[in-house]
């Protein structure tokens, strides 16, 4: 049974059809990229699958659980968590506060608790510190948790973003183009650091992906938008050679590098 289904999935915003039933599985396990030219849908699939837009039409199961209609907080409480195209961190919080914040979802103790500062608190709140320091170290941040996330540098705030949608210990993660505007080097330790959180951190991860090095590199499966649509899915050297990918591609180069 598929840990993630997409049956169908459509979104229009007045005349544009941003997605055009698109279905998609995701396997316990796997590690999957989704790509496709600018504008092809790939972020609002993204959308719609954490809540933030409701599909015109289709299904969304998680773990067999639909996820049609819950808002976005109930789906990170479900076991999806996700980062950003761009950048969302709280600048003037330090990197441990803005990893602490991602455990909001998974916290329990009530408020007279927080308030009276109970026991029970305070083995919580020892508790998230350690987690969090774990997940700060798992991200190559460690001596730098009482920093402002603004002082770090672009490739770091990336690291912190995916250790704060960590912190939220979700069972798939999605990731928007996580290597924008990183060195090879850099993109080399997020591939392995994926590698190191299937089947330790999270079930899956699907990611948004530009760079086709860690596309080929990373992926079990590849699904391809263009325009709304699915044109192909597969391996990645089935989908390289794809003549409908070709197509939609058609003069960008992307096998040889970013994109």
């Amino acid at each position: 049974m598929a840990l993630l289904e997409l049956r169908g999935i459509s979104k229009r915003f007045g005349g544009l059809q941003a997605l055009a039933g698109v279905s998609l599985e995701l396997e316990d396990g796997m590690i999957a990229s989704l790509i496709g030219p600018n504008g092809a849908g790939k972020t609002t699939l993204f959308n719609t699958l954490t809540g933030l837009y409701r599909p015109d039409e289709g299904e969304i199961h998680f773990q067999q659980r639909s996820l049609l209609g819950m808002n976005p907080d109930k789906i990170t409480a479900a076991g999806i968590s996700r980062t950003f195209q761009n950048i969302r961190l709280f600048s003037h919080m330090t990197v441990l506060e803005n990893v602490l914040v991602g455990m909001h979802s998974r916290l329990k103790t009530s408020l007279p608790g927080i308030l009276l500062r109970s026991t029970g608190f305070h083995i919580q709140e020892n508790e998230a510190r350690r987690r969090a320091m774990e997940l700060i170290d798992l991200t190559s941040l460690s001596g730098r948790e009482h920093e402002w996330a603004h002082q770090l540098s672009y490739g770091e705030q990336r690291r912190l973003e995916i250790a704060r949608a960590l912190a939220a210990a979700p069972q798939l993660l999605l990731l928007d183009e996580p290597t924008a505007g990183m060195n090879t080097t850099e993109a080399q330790a997020l591939m392995t650091l994926f590698r190191k959180l299937i089947g330790n951190y999270v079930k899956a991860i699907l990611l948004i992906e530009h760079n086709m090095r860690v596309v080929m590199g990373i992926s079990d499966r590849v699904h391809v938008l263009d325009y709304g649509e699915k044109i192909a899915e597969g391996h990645p050297d089935e989908v390289r050679h794809d003549p409908r990918v070709i197509e939609a591609y058609l003069g960008q180069g992307i096998w040889s590098g970013n994109a």
